[in-house]
């Protein structure tokens, strides 16, 4: 079936959950993808979600960080350590696709965050207002789907701000510190967020990064969610709602615990329901399918057997899909072992699947 929505269009109906001409189909690869794909045909500077039929998106979004000053501190043919605006050193490699290994942090303790506190203003030179004068009125003629990037929660205090085993151990020891953290991050978002829209620029989504589980299980109890994660992702929430967007989190690793107290505050959307740490889509979407637009879902782990990916994909699209609130995409994200025609050959399924 032909394409006969635009993205915003597409988007606009799975949120209302309603029926589109077929679902909207959006995933990302990784940078060692990426080079993979132009070294298989992917045209330089080519977009490769137009290049390959999917949907495009327009994410727009700012700088919350304490601006600490970013340094490249070695710099190889192979890897690169450099110190970010977090105040995090960081080791990324440049031909392998993985997590960075993080080497030291700023920011440690209740007394260091007073320093980084100060430093978090929302200021208007955060924003990149000659970004959004030039393009955001290409992306409404173009029927984007347009999305507001916040930046704030668990996820990124630990992993970007103070350490993994540090802001666990701050559960219990320092929770009022990790309090103030998560809400001054929020505050951050929304007060930049608020003079985009008070200049008259307008967003369908507000999306965010918040990944609460490993495999199995949460980092942390419903009762810790309640306490300390809840109410900035409320926060989030009642200000998107307020400004006439829906909420959108990516939230990886087993979270089946968290999603009623997400569905609690009025989240519209979820991604990506990793299977291989305990998602089940389809209990998901028997459950909740009423609640939340349901984003993601096929096993990544298959990605490297296209029959076996597709299989799945034959699965579960046709219950993932009922009564709209799909978006099609895998559990995670499209490693490097996908070829450009392998891509081709999944969309173009996800299209047959996926259409009304």
């Amino acid at each position: 079936m032909a394409d006969t929505m635009t993205t915003q269009e597409r988007f606009k109906c799975m949120y209302d959950h309603k029926e589109a001409d077929r679902v909207p189909i959006a995933d990302a690869p990784w940078p060692t993808t990426h080079a993979r794909w132009r070294e298989q045909g992917l045209p330089e500077g080519a977009d490769y979600r137009e290049f390959l039929g999917m949907d495009v998106t327009a994410n727009f979004g700012f700088d919350i960080s304490p601006q600490y000053p970013t340094a490249t501190v070695e710099d190889t043919d192979d890897y690169r350590i450099y110190t970010t605006p977090w105040g995090v050193t960081m080791k990324n490699w440049k031909h392998i696709g993985s997590t960075p290994e993080y080497h030291d942090f700023t920011v440690t303790d209740p007394e260091t965050w007073k320093d980084a506190k100060a430093r978090m203003t929302p200021t208007r030179d955060r924003i990149d207002w000659e970004r959004l004068e030039r393009e955001y009125s290409t992306w409404v003629e173009d029927g984007l789907w347009k999305r507001l990037n916040f930046w704030f929660g668990f996820d990124i205090t630990h992993s970007w701000f103070i350490g993994t085993e540090r802001g666990l151990m701050a559960f219990v020891e320092h929770p009022e510190w990790l309090r103030e953290m998560y809400e001054t991050e929020v505050e951050m978002n929304v007060a930049l967020a608020q003079m985009i829209f008070d200049a008259g620029y307008e967003f369908d989504e507000i999306c965010w990064p918040d990944d609460m589980g490993y495999k199995g299980s949460a980092f942390f109890s419903v009762e810790t969610y309640r306490e300390l994660i809840k109410p900035v992702h409320k926060r989030a929430i009642d200000f998107a709602h307020a400004n006439g967007a829906v909420t959108h989190l990516h939230s990886c690793g087993g979270i089946m615990k968290l999603i009623p107290e997400l569905v609690d505050i009025g989240l519209d959307a979820l991604n990506p329901m990793e299977v291989k740490a305990g998602m089940d889509p389809l209990a998901i979407k028997k459950e909740f399918g009423k609640d939340l637009v349901l984003h993601g879902g096929i096993n990544c782990l298959l990605w490297a057997d296209l029959d076996a990916f597709k299989d799945e994909m034959r699965r579960l699209m046709p219950e993932m899909m009922k009564d709209g609130g799909y978006i099609f995409a895998s559990d995670h994200s499209i490693p490097e072992n996908v070829t450009l025609d392998d891509m081709r050959e999944i969309i173009a399924l996800a299209k047959d699947l996926g259409s009304y």
